[in-house]
């Protein structure tokens, strides 16, 4: 777990790599929660895999094992700059995220964050999920 107390170590850790996080199992009753709060998606042809969509909406519960920030005042999700689903995730699998903070840029009163997640089922070659997020940290004022 990396704690970022200030926008100096955050900038510090650009390109650093950061992970990865406790694995995470994807079973049938997280599925079946995900289907029923996005209104029934049909998932048909996916047979035994997850839906990429659910994976992308686990992204907070992963990364939150993996990197925090403390001493801010305000924290703002920003959107997303590109996202891939190169490989499925079967139901039932682990699965676990890896970071790289790619960009600190400074913005009005705080700094916008690049971070580049990717998650792994456990036994997959491939990446299930490459997601650059982009994310706005407040940090309060230091003493």
């Amino acid at each position: 777990m990396r704690v970022f107390a200030s926008a100096q170590e955050l900038a510090a850790a650009v390109g650093q790599c950061i992970g990865p996080g406790p694995w995470q199992r994807v079973d049938r009753s997280r599925v079946d929660a995900y289907t029923d709060a996005t209104g029934g998606v049909d998932c048909v042809g996916l047979g035994a895999a997850t839906p990429g969509w659910l994976t992308l909406s686990m992204l907070p519960l992963l990364v939150r094992d993996v990197y925090r920030f403390d001493n801010v005042r305000l924290g703002v999700n920003y959107g997303v700059n590109r996202v891939r689903f190169p490989a499925p995730i079967p139901v039932g699998a682990q699965v676990r995220l890896t970071a790289r903070i790619a960009e600190v840029e400074p913005v009005d009163g705080g700094v916008q964050l690049v971070a580049q997640l990717t998650v792994r089922a456990d036994g997959e070659d491939r990446p299930c999920c490459v997601a650059e997020t982009v994310s706005r940290i407040y940090f309060k004022e230091e003493p």
